[in-house]
């Protein structure tokens, strides 16, 4: 728009009609939390809330007959008639849309419950049908969900009934007679009512912020009112784009003032002058933005490392000005706040002093030392105050035309600051310069500008999980720049003076195999109920059973000489031993192809042996067992497909598994990101074992022990698994045993659960039933090899690594 008179403001303004609140995702993830906690607690305390639910029966017997036959009935029309007189409301006041897409949603709401209904009975999801309804003899409960109060949830989470209180207490006191009513005529459970409105409000809440919400946001008109009655009288404003590492939940203006102009953003070209300012918007609908990636991060990190922005806004802006003033009282050059108002009661304003300059994203060529040298000096004054930025990436970094570094946006950074806050912000700096100017200019900086002494503190914290999550884009992509960077520094600081610290609270890896391990106890559990564990014990020929043992404690002797085969220094044979004894016991707690191997890493560099040749004859050890392993499965397939009367067949499941795995696979292979991603994988790990593997190729009794200790390993679970079965009276050939452990032991390799959990025990009591045992046997030989192999040597690896510990050899 262009002023027609003197005096009227020039407004460039774009506004979204309809946005997206974060504050619905957040509020929708913790809906579906609930339900997941609803039906667990179901599952757990069954005999408890089913004795509650008997209570409540129990006294809804007592009231009247006639009442029980007419309070549904009017309980249901009071839920409808309240719902159709607010939609008749918004119809009224012309809020067609609105009226319609809640319709919509809890249309689609109910089907979906409708639909879930029906997958709840099916047989696979037994436990979790009666659970929900809480089964018992004599019950008559038939649906889980309430079709009609899932939709009807969804609907008025759609329609919003914030500032409508008399509206908002009609609805639940017709929900709370609904939910009563419905309770004490046996037609539904509490459980089954409070999983009902969590999933309703859930599919409303997914919808909304899918479909977006009708925008209340201020103009830039209404933003230069605001500021104009703070004393900032601003001449032009317009909507320039946000940085691509811009402040999540804010939008962005660039203001002149009288007496300047201005021809752009912070991070545009532009003349600079007084009055030329940088507006940032905090709009209310916004808050919550990033909040789920803060939770994660702040339950991933420990908490000096992590950044806990509050999720209201008015928090957010107060925090972010109080940093501004911070920056601007070390004498750091960022921003100065010029003006902090409120614009309504939906959105607070920042406007800070506009800098004219090009970002380090964006320039081209790159820095010279002295501009280097600038950047580096004045986040030093930040942190000789204490302050820290935590945001250092290329975006925010500005240089302007006479080599001067401005720090654009320290709100993310933290006041009275740590020694280890201090130490990752100078670590993100090192990261991002070494992306932008190399890491041999970035380690020429450090060296010039610090100490020998504040660089060892530093080096430890060169890790891709604290860094910006833009750095950690362009690394994933740059995989060479960041070990590059950790090399020359540590070549130039005092050797062995390096010592590692721990940032997580909780790996990743750790958290996925929570999660899958609780998924695996569900599956055990299915097949404990067709065969309990002492009815195991006591069907089960006890005699069988020492053998089973006896060649289940064969096999740690098997991996003692398979590691010991693979390393060139000589070890300790019963040391080791304990060694593969533990891991039985770390396991339980790591996925199968990881625990054993961290341990024996672990244990042979405290045997003097160099990581590096550590992690090589492990990684050998690991090759060698795998070709073996698909060698004996192609052995044993083809001994079992020419001997066996009836071959065996896999359940039909398992082709669409095997025919998923080729398609990953081969998508994986046909993408360039994909072959890329392979390439940084492999490429490393072979560069360390191949050296290795023909290192031991020239020692033929090395090679011997190692290959017979693996072959040993395979030789005794399979025999063990076969006195499982025999231990029940049943014979199953040899080969056809092997190749079922075989395939269950490469299933469980790549499940990320403990040991394998649930994926071993399905996958061999597939196999064993596939080769001709009965369902019920098949089940009762897994269990028992499963406790012979996997939870009796639990007690025993603890003992193993407690001593090993107190040895000093872990």
């Amino acid at each position: 728009m262009t002023p027609s008179q003197p005096g009227e403001i020039e407004v460039t303004d774009q506004l979204e009609r309809r946005i997206r609140k974060p504050v619905d995702l957040l509020r929708c993830t913790l809906s579906c939390i609930e339900i997941v906690a609803l039906v667990l607690a179901g599952i757990a305390a069954s005999a408890t809330t089913t004795g509650v639910e008997t209570d409540i029966v129990g006294a809804s017997r007592r009231l009247p007959h006639a009442l029980l036959d007419v309070a549904p009935k009017v309980a249901l029309i009071g839920l409808f008639i309240v719902p159709v007189a607010l939609g008749l409301q918004l119809l009224f006041r012309r809020q067609l849309r609105r009226v319609g897409e809640a319709v919509v949603t809890g249309a689609l709401a109910a089907a979906a419950a409708s639909v879930a209904d029906d997958l709840l009975r099916n047989p696979a999801a037994a436990r979790l049908y009666d659970a929900i309804i809480m089964s018992r003899p004599g019950a008559s409960h038939t649906a889980a969900l309430d079709p009609y109060l899932v939709g009807l949830v969804a609907y008025l989470t759609m329609i919003s009934l914030v500032g409508r209180t008399s509206w908002r207490n009609a609805l639940w006191v017709a929900v709370g007679v609904y939910s009563i009513v419905h309770v004490a005529a046996l037609n539904t459970t509490v459980l089954s009512l409070l999983i009902t409105l969590a999933a309703g409000r859930a599919i409303g809440l997914a919808v909304r912020y899918g479909a977006g919400s009708a925008s209340q946001r201020p103009g830039a008109r209404d933003i230069a009112a605001a500021m104009a009655a703070a004393g900032v009288r601003v001449t032009a404003i317009r909507r320039v784009s946000q940085p691509r590492t811009g402040v999540a939940g804010s939008r962005r203006y660039a203001a002149t003032t009288q007496g300047g102009t201005t021809q752009g953003g912070a991070t545009q070209g532009g003349a600079t002058g007084e009055g030329s300012l940088d507006v940032v918007v905090y709009d209310q609908d916004q808050q919550a933005a990033g909040a789920i990636y803060r939770v994660y991060r702040s339950i991933r990190l420990l908490g000096q490392v992590s950044r806990n922005a509050p999720l209201s806004v008015d928090h957010e802006v107060e925090r972010r000005a109080l940093l501004s003033y911070a920056a601007e009282d070390s004498g750091a050059p960022t921003p100065a706040l010029r003006a902090l108002v409120r614009v309504g009661p939906e959105a607070s304003v920042l406007a800070f002093t506009h800098y004219q300059g090009t970002t380090l994203a964006n320039r081209n060529p790159g820095c010279s030392d002295a501009e280097l040298s600038s950047i580096w000096d004045a986040v030093s004054r930040l942190h000789a105050h204490r302050v820290t930025h935590r945001a250092l990436t290329a975006d925010r970094i500005l240089l302007t035309g006479d080599g001067q570094a401005i720090l654009l946006d320290p709100g993310d950074g933290d006041v009275g600051a740590t020694d280890l806050q201090i130490r990752l912000d100078v670590s993100q700096l090192l990261a991002e310069l070494a992306l932008y100017v190399g890491p041999e200019r970035t380690v020429d900086l450090a060296l010039a500008k610090a100490s020998a002494d504040e660089l060892v503190a530093v080096v430890p914290l060169l890790q891709p999980v604290v860094l910006a999550r833009s750095t950690r884009h362009e690394l994933r992509r740059r995989r060479d720049v960041l070990p590059a960077l950790r090399k020359l520094l540590s070549a130039a600081v005092p050797a062995g003076s390096v010592v590692p610290v721990r940032l997580e609270r909780i790996r990743l890896r750790t958290l996925l195999t929570m999660v899958a391990s609780v998924v695996a106890a569900y599956l055990l559990a299915g097949e404990l109920e067709r065969a309990s564990l002492a009815s195991v014990l006591r069907s089960a020929d006890w005699r069988w059973g020492i053998a089973g043992l006896a060649l289940s404690a064969t096999t740690y002797v098997g991996a003692t000489l398979a590691l010991s085969g693979f390393v060139a220094a000589r070890l300790s044979f019963f040391r080791t031993l304990f060694v593969q004894v533990a891991g039985s016991f770390v396991t339980l707690v790591t996925p199968a192809a990881v625990g054993g191997a961290a341990l024996n890493v672990r244990y042979l560099q405290r045997k003097k042996v160099p990581a590096p040749v550590a992690a090589a004859s492990v990684g050998v050890a690991q090759v060698v067992a795998f070709v073996l392993h698909i060698s004996l499965l192609v052995v044993f397939a083809a001994i079992a497909g020419t001997t066996a009367k009836t071959s065996i067949q896999p359940p039909r499941w398992a082709y669409f598994v095997l025919a998923g795995l080729v398609a990953v696979a081969l998508a994986v292979l046909a993408l360039p990101a994909g072959r890329r991603l392979l390439r940084a994988r492999v490429s490393p790990t072979l560069g360390q074992v191949l050296p290795r593997l023909l290192e031991v190729a020239q020692q033929p009794r090395k090679l011997a022990e190692g290959i017979g200790g693996t072959l040993l390993l395979s030789a005794s679970y399979i025999f063990c698994l076969a006195a499982c079965v025999a231990a029940f009276g049943r014979s199953v050939p040899l080969a056809s045993i092997a190749v079922v452990y075989l395939t269950g032991v490469a299933i469980g390799s790549v499940l990320p659960t403990p040991g394998g959990l649930g994926g071993v025990e399905a996958a061999l009591t597939a196999g064993l039933t596939a080769a001709g045992l009965p369902g019920a046997v098949a089940v009762s030989s897994v269990l028992l090899f499963r406790l012979l192999t996997f939870w009796f040597p639990v007690p025993v690896g603890w003992v193993a690594l407690t001593y090993l510990e107190r040895k000093h050899d872990l």
